[in-house]
């Protein structure tokens, strides 16, 4: 595994919520990004609760955080260690309540 797999695993497993995306949570930087930020928020996540990771600022994790996950786009959400989606899967999440649970804390 390259360093910067084991840097992308590292974050993922030492946080519960993470986003990778364009940006961050008070300044994104696309459209597909701030759409990400507003689901969590309206999940009832805490901004501060969401571990954010820029990939504007490090061309590594933002070609890495592709492979990792084996998915081609950008946002990426990790809840509790495990590869959501992107945007677009979070949005239909979200309208079927399934994201809500997912980002209940675990027992």
């Amino acid at each position: 595994m390259s360093d910067t797999q084991q840097r992308i695993a590292e974050l993922v497993k030492s946080n519960d919520v993470v986003l990778f995306m364009k940006g961050n949570a008070s300044f994104p930087q696309c459209g597909f990004s701030g759409r990400a930020i507003q689901l969590l928020k309206a999940c009832g996540v805490d901004a501060k609760a969401i571990k954010t990771v820029n990939v504007l600022e490090d061309d590594a994790i933002r070609a890495g955080i592709k492979e990792f996950s084996n998915w081609p786009t950008i946002p990426q959400l990790y809840i509790h260690g495990e590869f959501i989606g992107g945007s677009d899967i979070m949005m239909e999440m979200y309208e079927n309540g399934e994201l809500q649970s997912t980002l209940a804390p675990k027992a």
